[in-house]
C-alpha cells in the first residue's frame, strides 16, 4: 500500500510538472492530442531523470524551469478559473493574476517532493476515442513502474491548431474538482482576497515544511 501511494504521488508529480514546464519549441502544429501527451510525458520523465536538482524536488529550480519555458500547452487561466469557481468572475484582473500565480506555486510545491521517486517509469497512452472534428477530448494514460499502473488522464481543448490541457485526473480524482471544493469554501467565507491570503499562507507553510 505504501509503495503504491509513493508511486501514485510520483505519477501525479510528473503529470503536474508536465502541465507547467514543456518548452514552446516542443509544440507541433496539428499534432494529435494523444501523440502530444505521449511525447510530452517522455520529455518530462527524461528531464527529471537527467536533472538532479529537479529530481531532488528543489522548488526554486522547478519554478525557474516553469517560468522560463512558459505554459503555451496549458490553458492555466481556465484551470484556475474552474478551481476558484463562481468567485472568479467577481475577481479583478489583478486578483485573477495573483490567483494563477499562487495556484501554480501550490501545485509545484505539493508535488515537488514526489519527484525523487521518479526512476524507471514509462507512460502508456490508451487509444484515443474521439471523432476527427472533436475540439474537447479525453486522453487516458497509465504510468508504469514498480507496483500497479497509475491512471493519469488529461482533458484537452482545441485552440487553433494546438491542443491545450485544462484538467488532470490521477487515480480517478480530477485535480480541478478537488481544489474547487477547497477554494469555494474559502471564497464563501472570506472572499477572493481571503482565498489569495490562504494560498499565500499555504505556500509559505509548504516552503517552511520542505525546508526550501
Amino acid at each position: 500500500m505504501l509503495n503504491r501511494r509513493i508511486f501514485s504521488q510520483s505519477a501525479a508529480a510528473v503529470a503536474s510538472l508536465m502541465l507547467l514546464s514543456v518548452p514552446v519549441a516542443a509544440l507541433a502544429a496539428d499534432e494529435a492530442p494523444d501523440a502530444m501527451i505521449k511525447r510530452l510525458s517522455n520529455e518530462v520523465l527524461e528531464t527529471i531523470r537527467n536533472d538532479t536538482s529537479i529530481k531532488a524536488g528543489e522548488v526554486d529550480k522547478i519554478m525557474v524551469l516553469v517560468d522560463r519555458l512558459l505554459m503555451p500547452h496549458v490553458n492555466f487561466r481556465r484551470m484556475t478559473a474552474a478551481a476558484v469557481g463562481p468567485g472568479w468572475r467577481k475577481a479583478t484582473p489583478e486578483q485573477q493574476k495573483r490567483l494563477q500565480d499562487e495556484f501554480k506555486v501550490l501545485l509545484v510545491r505539493t508535488y515537488s517532493g514526489a519527484l525523487s521517486q521518479v526512476t524507471n517509469q514509462t507512460v502508456e497512452v490508451k487509444p484515443l476515442r474521439a471523432a476527427a472534428g472533436d475540439k474537447d477530448v479525453l486522453v487516458k494514460t497509465e504510468v508504469r513502474g514498480k507496483g500497479d499502473p497509475v491512471q493519469v488522464d488529461y482533458r484537452l481543448e482545441k485552440d487553433g491548431s494546438d491542443w491545450k490541457i485544462y484538467n488532470l485526473n490521477v487515480l480517478g480524482v480530477w485535480i480541478v474538482d478537488t481544489y474547487r471544493t477547497q477554494f469555494g469554501q474559502e471564497v464563501n467565507a472570506k472572499g477572493i482576497d481571503g482565498l489569495i491570503d490562504s494560498l499565500v499562507a499555504r505556500n509559505k507553510a509548504n516552503a517552511a515544511g520542505n525546508g526550501k
